[in-house]
C-alpha cells in the first residue's frame, strides 16, 4: 500500500474528525482558524507522521481506526517534523509490516517455528521466520530506548519484534504494526521464566562465547539464545556489537534479549550494517526521531489523559516551555543547588522574563497566559519555587505566565501499571513542547527530546556547573555505557567515540555514545 494518498482524503479526514470531535478539540482553543494550511504542510513533510498512517489504520485487527486515536489525533497537538524520511527507511518499513504479518504471532510461520522450538529440531539454513523477543528492564524511557533498538536490530537483520509484555506495560501503547500483534503470546513456551533468566543463563550468548560453546558450525549452534545487554553487561556480552559473530547469530531462529540502554550507536560501528545504515538514515540524528514516532503511539486510555491536560492547561499559551528534572542521588543533588541551576538556565537562556521586586496586583482575568511552563519531576518542591517566584511578583515584560506539574510521586515504581501510564503522559507532554530543558544522563528526557525532534537545554549533573545548562548538539539520546574494545583485537581497548565522525561521546556523559551529524 502507498504511504501517500492524495491531498482531497487530507480535507475529507479533516472534516470528519472536525464533525466527530468538535466539542472535544476545536472549542478547547487548541486549534486556530488554519487547521487546513497546517494539515497540508505535515502531509507534505513527514512521511511517517500520524497523518499518513491513516490509510493503514483500517487494517488493524485490533478494531476501528478509533482503536488509536493517538495515530490519527496527534496531528493536532504534535509540531510537524521538520525532519523527512529518507525513501529507504519508508521502503523498509513497508516490508518489515510485510514480513510482521506473515510471521507475527499466531500465523502459520510462528507455530511452526514454535512447534520446533519445542521440539529442538531447528533447520538452521531454512529460509522460515526468525524473531527477537525484548524482555523488560528499568524505567520506562530505558524500556522505549531499548525497544526502538531492538527494533531497528530486527529491521537489519529480517528479524520480527515481539514484546515481553509484563503487567506494568498493558495498555500503554497501541499496536505499531499493521493486521498483527507485536506482544508475545502467552503460550510461548518458558514465557513466565523470561524475567528471571540471569546473565549466567546456560543459553546466555555471553557465557557461551566465554566457555567457548558458542561454535560457528550450524550444526551445533542452539534454537534460541539469551542477549544480555543491560548496563552491566560483560565484556563476552558485548561481543554481540562485533561483525564476526553476526553470521552465526543469523542462523538462530529466537534470540531473547534484555536489554535497558540506547544501543543503536554501536551498531552504526559495525562494518556488516554500515552500508544499510547510512541509506535508511542519511540524516544520523533523526534515528529514534523517526523510529520513535512509528513505534510509540499513546492507548487511547494514556491518550485522554494527555488531551485532556493539555486542553486544560496548556492549549491556550502562546508559548510551552518543558523542564524535566530527575534526581539519581538526593545527597550529591540538594534542592538547593539543583533549583539555583534550574533558575540561573531560565535566566542565562531566557526562557522566561524576569519578575520585578514589587508584589503582584491581581491580574485581569483577561489576561491570556503567555508562556506556559510544563514541569515534570518526582518531586513537588521545583514547582512549588517557580509557581511562587511567578505567582507573587509581576514579570517585568508583563507577560503571564503559568506553571503546572501533573504528578510528584516521591519516587520511580517501575513496576505500577498507573505509574507508567502518567510517566508516558507526562513524556508525551514534554514532547509537545516549543523549547524544553533536560536533565543529564536521564533516559526520560531522552525520549521526550526524541519525540519532539528538538535539540534540548540540557541540566548538567554537577553539584556547583558553571554554566548551569548547555544546548545540545544532536537531538539522539545517548548509549549510556557502551562497549570501549576493539572487535578485532577483541581484547584491546579503544576510543569508540573516535572511529567514525557520526559516532562521538555524549555532551552530557563523557563515557557515552551518540549519533551526530558528521558536519
Amino acid at each position: 500500500m502507498s504511504l501517500f494518498f492524495p491531498s482531497w482524503e487530507v480535507f475529507r479526514f479533516a472534516e470528519e474528525r472536525k464533525q466527530v470531535r468538535h466539542e472535544n478539540v476545536f472549542e478547547s482553543g487548541c486549534l486556530s482558524d488554519s487547521f487546513s494550511v497546517v494539515l497540508i504542510f505535515i502531509f507534505q513533510g513527514t512521511a511517517l507522521d500520524s497523518i499518513t498512517r491513516f490509510a493503514t489504520t483500517s487494517f488493524f485487527t485490533t478494531g476501528s481506526e478509533d482503536s488509536c486515536l493517538s495515530r490519527n489525533e496527534s496531528v493536532l497537538y504534535r509540531k510537524s517534523s521538520p525532519y523527512k524520511p529518507s525513501s529507504h527507511l519508508v521502503s523498509k518499513l513497508r516490508s518489515y509490516e510485510e514480513l510482521h504479518k506473515r510471521c507475527g504471532p499466531h500465523s502459520d510461520s510462528y507455530k511452526r517455528s514454535i512447534k520446533q522450538l519445542k521440539s529442538g529440531q531447528i533447520n538452521h539454513n531454512s529460509s522460515d521466520c526468525r524473531y527477537i523477543v525484548w524482555v523488560a528492564g528499568y524505567g520506562l524511557g530505558n524500556r522505549m530506548l531499548s525497544i526502538t533498538s531492538a527494533f531497528l536490530y530486527g529491521l537489519l537483520t529480517d528479524r520480527v519484534l515481539l514484546i515481553n509484555q509484563e503487567y506494568e506495560m498493558i495498555g500503554l501503547f497501541c499496536e505499531p504494526f499493521p493486521n498483527a500483534s507485536w506482544i508475545l503470546p502467552e503460550d510461548f513456551p518458558f514465557k513466565n521464566k523470561l524475567r528471571r533468566f540471569k546473565q549466567n543463563y546456560d543459553h546466555s550468548f555471553g557465557k557461551m562465547v566465554q566457555s567457548n560453546t558458542f561454535d560457528c558450525s550450524t550444526e551445533l549452534l542452539p534454537s534460541y539464545l539469551y542477549l544480555f545487554l543491560s548496563h552491566d553487561c560483560s565484556h563476552h556480552d558485548q561481543l554481540f556489537f562485533c561483525d564476526q559473530y553476526q553470521a552465526p547469530l543469523s542462523k538462530v531462529p529466537w534470540l531473547i534479549m534484555r536489554s535497558n540502554l540506547y544501543f543503536v550507536p554501536s551498531m552504526f560501528l559495525m562494518s556488516s550494517f554500515d552500508q544499510e545504515l547510512n541509506k535508511l538514515f542519511p540524516d544520523k540524528e533523526t534515528v529514534f526521531h523517526h523510529l520513535g514516532r512509528y513505534l510509540f503511539h499513546p492507548s487511547d486510555r494514556v491518550w485522554g489523559l494527555i488531551t485532556k491536560y493539555y486542553q486544560d492547561h496548556l492549549a491556550r499559551a502562546e508559548k510551552r516551555i518543558g523542564i524535566q528534572i530527575r534526581i539519581f542521588h538526593a545527597k550529591t543533588s540538594p534542592f538547593e543547588y539543583v533549583m539555583d541551576q534550574i533558575l540561573d538556565c531560565i535566566r542565562k537562556e531566557k526562557l522566561l522574563p524576569e519578575v520585578g521586586t514589587e508584589k503582584s496586583i491581581a491580574s485581569s482575568s483577561n489576561n491570556q497566559t503567555s508562556k506556559v511552563v510544563l514541569l515534570t519531576s518526582l518531586f513537588r518542591d521545583y514547582f512549588e519555587k517557580l509557581k511562587k517566584i511567578y505567582g507573587e511578583h509581576p514579570t517585568k515584560t508583563g507577560e503571564v505566565i503559568a506553571v503546572y506539574q501533573p504528578s510528584h510521586e516521591g519516587r520511580q515504581r517501575t513496576w505500577s501499571n498507573s505509574h507508567n501510564v502518567q510517566a508516558w503522559a507526562e513524556i508525551y507532554l514534554l514532547s509537545l513542547s516549543d523549547e524544553l530543558v533536560t536533565t543529564a544522563w536521564s533516559t526520560f528526557g531522552y525520549v521526550a527530546q526524541g519525540l519532539r525532534g528538538i535539540r534540548p537545554l540540557i541540566l548538567y549533573n554537577q553539584t556547583t556547573p558553571n554554566p548551569p545548562c548547555g544546548r545540545g548538539v544532536s537531538m539522539e539520546p545517548c548509549y549510556l555505557t557502551p562497549p570501549t574494545f576493539d572487535c578485532k583485537a577483541l581484547t584491546t581497548t579503544v576510543d569508540t567515540g573516535a572511529l567514525v565522525p557520526h559516532v562521538r561521546h555524549c555532551e552530557d556523559h563523557i563515557w557515552g555514545l551518540k549519533l551526530f551529524n558528521s558536519s
